[in-house]
């Protein structure tokens, strides 16, 4: 070495550098890490945070200018159609594109009171929840008229208090399961793909030849990875939070803490793809292998719908899941606002499973 001492700090940032720069230029790298998250975050982004609206067609000979009608009207609910054929009405009821259709009719009383027959007309094919929702609304609008056509004591008197509150939107739900599943799919995939190429190219067997030690060569391919999903993790939450509305209760505090709870994630995950990655006996075989390990958990594991919406039975298995912990921590860090010690838990069953995959990983991994 003519007395130079090699430095493997060095020689470990020099392999990160090039790693990161091939991360870049890999089209499938982007869109697993950006591009499907961010398509998912912009479909709820848009779709989500409306209240509920009950689609509700209005017959033809309906009195629209009656009392009850345009009470019906002043409620932001319903959604009235009234421009519509009757055929097509008919037909939308049938199929459950509305409601219900209602007929208000003036009717003639025994005094100069007015007095409403209201029909409603559903279907089978109607959602059960909105004609509840429906019927709700009309009770309502009735009890509101009665209550100035017919007026009288009332048995109780209502007072009511509203506290400050903090709304939970679609995208509070949404944004960190999107996160998780982009940290599981670069981890597996991409730790997968890289290992299993570096032996079959024999880059890593050039690498032996050099002094660099084979430590400092995974703690640089796992240092690309981390940087590369790093930047991808802050443009998700940042698309999140200043374009939807994505909740950081602490600010830059709260962020901060979502990225050592990404950056440890991506590490228990990056286990798998080592494991993958050796057992697999040619390269066709690491999507299927990956596939079984990130398929169940992007179903299971709370990304889409909350794991208490899963049938009894089948929730044991959702809590088994490294990925469960990992987006139920995010989710108590940036909308509870708890902190990373209060997520406690979560961070040791992920430390658990950590331990496990990577014991698995030691016994497995092949470098030649």
């Amino acid at each position: 070495m003519n007395g130079v001492k090699y430095s493997q700090w060095r020689a470990m940032l020099a392999i990160t550098k090039g790693s990161l720069r091939g991360i870049f230029r890999s089209p499938s790298a982007v869109v697993f890490s950006l591009g499907f998250p961010l398509v998912f975050i912009l479909v709820f982004g848009f779709i989500g945070g409306g209240s509920v609206s009950v689609k509700v067609g209005v017959d033809r000979h309906t009195d629209i200018n009656s009392r009850f009608y345009e009470g019906l009207s002043k409620v932001k609910t319903l959604k009235l159609v009234t421009d519509q054929p009757a055929a097509e009405m008919e037909d939308d009821l049938k199929k459950g594109r509305i409601t219900a259709i209602l007929n208000v009719v003036p009717q003639p009383g025994a005094d100069s009171l007015p007095h409403f027959l209201v029909n409603i007309r559903t279907s089978t094919a109607s959602d059960a929840g909105k004609k509840a929702i429906l019927l709700s609304v009309l009770k309502e609008v009735t009890a509101r008229i009665d209550d100035r056509v017919y007026p009288r004591a009332s048995v109780a008197t209502f007072t009511s208090e509203e506290i400050p509150g903090r709304v939970f939107k679609t995208i509070d739900f949404i944004l960190p399961g999107q996160l998780g599943f982009a940290l599981m799919s670069a981890a597996v995939f991409g730790t997968a793909f890289l290992f299993y190429s570096l032996r079959q190219t024999l880059v890593l067997k050039r690498f032996f030849a050099t002094p660099i030690k084979r430590t400092y060569i995974v703690l640089a391919e796992a240092f690309s990875r981390m940087i590369f999903q790093l930047i991808s993790s802050v443009v998700i939450i940042g698309l999140g939070h200043f374009a939807f509305g994505f909740t950081l209760v602490h600010g830059w505090v709260t962020f901060m803490e979502m990225l050592v709870l990404s950056v440890f994630g991506l590490l228990v995950f990056m286990g798998f793809g080592f494991v993958v990655s050796s057992i697999a006996k040619n390269e066709s075989t690491i999507p299927p292998l990956a596939n079984i390990v990130t398929l169940p958990q992007f179903l299971l594991a709370g990304t889409f719908f909350p794991i208490d919406s899963f049938p009894a039975w089948l929730q044991p298995i959702c809590k088994v899941m490294p990925l469960t912990y990992l987006i139920d921590a995010l989710r108590k860090v940036a909308f509870e606002g708890q902190h990373l010690w209060h997520v406690g838990w979560d961070i040791a069953i992920l430390t658990l499973w950590g331990v496990v995959v990577y014991a698995v990983a030691v016994k497995v991994f092949r470098w030649e």
